[in-house]
């Protein structure tokens, strides 16, 4: 009988449900349903509904039931960093926070005034980022609140889903990694981070790692659902741990992008990668599957042009590819990461405030727009890809694009342009993918992640972008460094 597994696959911007099986030597992928996931503001605040989540994965868990799917296992991945808070009794405290809630502004500095930079990243390896879980627990006991103060259990967004489904309270290494909390070398939460927090290890569940059972469904979602007591698995909770799990190399000279709501730029080591260099450069070092760190750089991505989306309406990706291939090239271009696009009140706004700060033509045009935004990312991308290189002292000749921005051709052709590495692109869905790809290998159903690779790589197929336009992009290049040398001296924005 063939084995079907059930991936819940959760982002920053919407979340789906898929059913994956083998045939054969291939692998099979259908969505059951999908869902947005929006964020909620309350008196200034941003907050994530897990309860209308899990209603969604429920719904989804249903459909499956009927269909008559003879489901092996159930897997969770979402975002990072964010989490929720368990009281005593076993209940939500409140739903929880967002990381891109604006309370978080400043916090690591603050955190940086008791315990050192350099110390912080020696244990952690991680890049600094305001929304850190550790700088948002640091900004929940500053600012004295109750939930936190009433706390007994905390669990990251996958492992609270989890919960809700099994009744059983986990901690799942590759999301904890986000947190910095982790130690990038133990592999297990660091005592004294713990301690600097405010927090003990008894906040958290039993500590797992990809592969793990966590526990069934219980009585009352077997009741709701139909299903009998199906195990949980914990995969690579880590939306971006599970996507790279899936990506389709052959080889191990690659680095990987991860292009959706965020960019996500790395390579996967044995090792984490902590050094003065990596600290002055801002790398990080996540967990991945089968013992491997993700040493990878946080970029914003596709954020960008779905806030610009959300404001213009009706305005479909097609048109606005094809309207910025037309636009002229490198008219104007922005820091990605740039604090000011962290989550403007409007986007649109924001992008053509930034170009006429730093003395370049504002975008008029959507599809002018469109194009400093592909362009912008790119760009982004060669410095990334340099420095890890430099970190790495790798090739890095093939550049592996996964998620769902893989399927912008347009964006991708850039890509291989400013880089100079051969750009594949593929799968869309690659973090499902590697959620199911976990639950198979844990099944048995299913050999290690590198046989896996070679399975996607035969199941998939993938586009190949080469390098055009070097001069071009080059001299671009050059431009965008002087700008952001400028930048970061503060001479605008």
């Amino acid at each position: 009988m063939k084995h079907c597994y059930f991936a819940v696959d959760l982002g920053a911007t919407s979340g789906r449900t898929i059913l994956g099986a083998f045939a054969g030597d291939k692998l099979e992928l259908e969505e059951v349903n999908r869902f947005p996931n929006r964020l909620i503001e309350v008196q200034g605040h941003y907050y994530w509904d897990i309860y209308e989540l899990y209603r969604h994965v429920v719904e989804g868990l249903k459909m499956a039931a009927s269909r008559g799917a003879g489901i092996t296992s159930i897997g969770i991945d979402t975002w990072g960093v964010d989490f929720v808070l368990v009281g005593k009794d076993g209940h939500f405290l409140r739903q929880p926070y967002a990381y891109r809630d604006p309370h978080t502004t400043g916090a690591p500095q603050r955190f940086f005034d008791r315990m050192p930079s350099g110390r912080v990243y020696e244990l952690t390896g991680l890049q600094v980022m305001n929304f850190n879980s550790l700088f948002q627990f640091d900004t929940l006991r500053r600012n004295h609140d109750s939930a936190l103060a009433a706390a007994d259990k905390i669990l990251f967004m996958p492992d609270a889903l989890s919960y809700m489904l099994t009744g059983e309270m986990i901690t799942e290494y590759t999301i904890a990694s986000t947190s910095q909390l982790v130690n990038a070398r133990t592999r297990k939460l660091e005592p004294e981070m713990l301690g600097a927090a405010g927090l003990t290890a008894d906040h958290f569940g039993r500590f797992v790692y990809p592969g793990e059972k966590t526990g069934v469904l219980s009585k009352d979602v077997q009741r709701q659902t139909g299903l009998g007591a199906i195990p949980v698995v914990a995969v690579a909770g880590h939306d971006t741990a599970s996507a790279v799990a899936a990506v389709p190399a052959l080889g191990e000279d690659f680095a990987y992008l991860s292009s959706g709501t965020w960019s996500l730029m790395g390579v996967e080591t044995t090792e984490p990668v902590i050094n003065e260099e990596s600290q002055a450069l801002n790398f990080t070092n996540e967990g991945g599957v089968e013992g491997t760190i993700r040493v990878l750089k946080n970029i914003c991505g596709m954020w960008l042009l779905e806030r610009c989306r959300n404001e213009w309406g009706e305005c479909s990706y097609p048109e606005l590819i094809a309207g910025a291939q037309a636009a002229e090239p490198f008219r104007s271009v922005i820091n990605p990461d740039a604090d000011v696009f962290a989550n403007p009140a409007n986007m649109e706004e924001a992008i053509r405030r930034y170009c006429k700060e730093s003395a370049q033509p504002v975008p008029e045009t959507r599809a002018q727009i469109a194009r400093c935004i592909f362009e912008s990312l790119a760009l982004r991308y060669r410095e990334t890809l340099d420095n890890l290189r430099k970190l790495t002292s790798r090739s890095l000749s093939s550049l592996h694009v996964i998620g769902g921005g893989s399927r912008n051709d347009l964006l991708n052709q850039f890509t291989a342009n400013s880089t100079g590495a051969t750009v594949y692109a593929g799968p869309s869905e690659a973090t499902a993918t590697g959620n199911v790809m976990i639950q198979a290998i844990a099944a048995g159903d299913a050999p290690g992640v590198g046989e896996m690779r070679k399975i996607i790589n035969r199941s998939i197929p993938l586009a190949a972008f080469e390098p055009e336009d070097k001069e071009q992009w080059d001299e671009a290049h050059l431009k965008w460094k002087e700008m952001r040398r400028k930048e970061e001296k503060e001479v605008f924005i």
